[in-house]
């Protein structure tokens, strides 16, 4: 698939990017290559095998969920120049 230099214009003028016209050419070339690469791998047939979440057998190695450290909230809001009811007092940075 060839994509038209106007499309890129287009997605640079959106994605807020300042291209040069060497540079309009180059990703225009990358791009459409991008694109065939992709047309030519929709044309695999993939009936019957079965998509996959991750290309390896990787089972994630789970820790307990137990406490670990002692409670420290105390000390540290001891530190802090202004707490209440056990939060942290800041000053408002949204208008």
């Amino acid at each position: 698939m060839i994509l038209p230099k106007e499309e890129v214009e287009k997605i640079a003028d959106l994605a807020r990017i300042a291209l040069t016209e060497p540079e309009i050419n180059t990703y225009t070339q990358q791009l459409s290559d991008i694109l065939s690469f992709v047309e030519q791998m929709n044309t695999v047939d993939t009936t019957g095998i079965v998509p996959m979440a991750h290309p390896l057998d990787a089972v994630a190695r789970l820790r307990e969920d137990v406490v670990s450290e002692v409670d420290q909230r105390e000390h540290f809001q001891a530190m802090a120049p202004q707490v209440e009811n056990g939060l942290y007092l800041v000053p408002k940075v949204i208008e």
